[in-house]
């Protein structure tokens, strides 16, 4: 185990010293943060009916109830990560905890749209900064190698069925009590990590002596939510409306001047140089199309499953259970695996697996049954992607240094974002243009809802197959010692 892990660790008071926890309490805490970020991606979308109709939210509001959680925590991941680095990794651990819990209470407690749309915008940000901080607590407390794949593994899974239980939760929480314990359920489960994380977290940082780049961390934040809201708006009025085209051109230039900036900072945010290292320019490009699959893959079929087979909330939740069980298994069968064989073999498996599953998926149809139709596929896709997201971030994370794991951690969690947004909005404009073809073809409501989701299926299907050949790029890792 490293220094931050089971060492004696002086206190400065009369020479006494503590033993450091166990690691199975490091991982259980950060675990449980980056549980709680992944839960509320997906949380509400099962409750927005209810927050319709108790707040009066119309279509553009219950729109922002979701994008303004997704946009901050997209736009602040970078800034998140380096300020782990540079202020210390519990200390920002436990303010983005505190601020995501607050949030949550302030979003439970809302009167009115902007109230909850608000709490949402600053629960984004306290997620964006407590998402990368949990990857980095783990990549700088447990050595390159087996234990280190091991922990990786555990939080791939948690975070994986974070995002899963997601629809479970809502549902539940809906149906049973109200779509404010939808919010509220993160302030006594917060508070408890929390208190926990602040005993069982050790202090750790780079380097003294550097500074954080403030005007580095504003241009990509403003960078990257300009461009996350134009892919949003890109839903409503289309990729060339002035009002999306127009924002998203803004958030290019906005990234352009940005890297401008950085190639001609002393202490820059983002090191350009970080993506001359062949294992983080892959990852990333890999996860981008990954994030860009698979997270479409719970709004369509919850919207196949509610829209098409009747299912009630509680009752397509219920059905994405052996979604969640599956990713969690495929992300701890991959650690196995990768101490066997090549790494990229076993990524590229899942990605391959997972993008089988989204083809199989779009062979649904209006008469589809929960075997065949729900069970089958989503099996597949979710297993395949367990087995892929460890290794991309193993490999991500290895070939660079301590005091940049942070900054590598955010680039990962925003490459997943980015491309879910993406993702999402090319797959739903796929998904209309063919619902509006085929009602025009006079097919009835639920045969061109089918047909509809089929086409955002393949097309994810055929993105993450592209995406997955990008492993190739991954560098052949290192002979193991005999």
């Amino acid at each position: 185990m490293t220094e931050l892990l089971g060492d004696r660790v002086p206190t400065g008071r009369g020479g006494r010293t503590f033993t450091a926890p166990p690691a199975w309490a490091v991982l259980l805490a950060v675990c449980a943060g980056q549980f709680l970020v992944v839960l509320d991606v997906s949380v509400v979308n099962v409750a927005l009916p209810s927050m319709r109709a108790d707040l009066g939210l119309g279509q553009t509001s219950q729109q922002w109830v979701v994008n303004a959680y997704a946009l901050t925590f997209a736009g602040f991941l970078l800034l998140g990560g380096r300020a782990a680095d540079l202020f210390g990794r519990k200390r920002v651990f436990l303010t983005g905890l505190a601020v995501f819990t607050l949030a949550s209470l302030a979003g439970g407690l809302a009167q009115d749209a902007w109230m909850l749309i608000g709490a949402r915008a600053v629960q984004g940000l306290g997620s964006a900064v407590l998402a990368p901080t949990t990857l980095s607590i783990l990549t700088t407390s447990f050595p390159e190698g087996s234990e280190r794949t091991r922990a990786i593994g555990t939080w791939s899974a948690v975070g994986a069925g974070g995002g899963a239980a997601g629809g479970l939760v809502g549902g539940l929480l809906t149906d049973y009590l109200s779509w404010r314990w939808v919010l509220l359920v993160n302030v006594p489960v917060g508070a408890l990590v929390l208190v926990g994380a602040a005993l069982c977290l050790t202090e750790s940082r780079a380097a003294a002596g550097r500074r954080l780049d403030v005007p580095g961390a504003f241009l990509v934040t403003a960078g990257v939510a300009a461009l996350a809201y134009g892919i949003a708006e890109t839903e409503s009025h289309g990729w060339t409306a002035a009002r999306s085209l127009g924002v998203i051109l803004a958030g290019l230039l906005i990234l352009a001047v940005f890297t401008w900036a950085e190639s001609r900072t002393a202490q820059p945010l983002m090191p350009l140089g970080l993506f001359t290292v062949r294992s983080v320019s892959a990852a990333n490009s890999v996860l981008l199309a990954c994030g860009a699959a698979t997270f479409a893959t719970w709004y369509f079929l919850s919207l196949y499953m509610q829209n098409v087979l009747d299912y009630s909330p509680v009752k397509a939740g219920l059905s994405f259970l052996p979604h969640t069980v599956s990713i969690i298994v495929g992300s701890k069968l991959a650690p196995r695996l990768m101490a066997r064989l090549d790494p990229r073999l076993i990524g590229a498996a899942g990605g391959f697996l997972s993008a089988g599953g989204l083809a199989w998926q779009s062979t649904l149809t209006a008469h589809g049954t929960f075997a065949g139709t729900i069970l089958g596929p989503g099996i597949l896709t979710m297993f395949g992607a367990g087995l892929l997201m460890t290794p991309i971030a193993a490999a991500a994370t290895s070939g660079v240094g301590l005091s940049e794991q942070g900054l590598v951690s955010g680039l990962l969690n925003t490459s997943r974002q980015l491309g879910g947004a993406l993702g999402l909005t090319i797959l739903a404009t796929v998904a209309a243009g063919r619902i509006s073809a085929r009602t025009g073809a006079g097919a009835n409501a639920a045969q061109a809802l089918s047909s509809g989701y089929s086409a955002a299926f393949l097309t994810g299907a055929a993105i993450l197959a592209v995406g997955t050949c990008l492993i190739v790029l991954l560098p052949r890792p290192a002979p193991r010692a005999v």
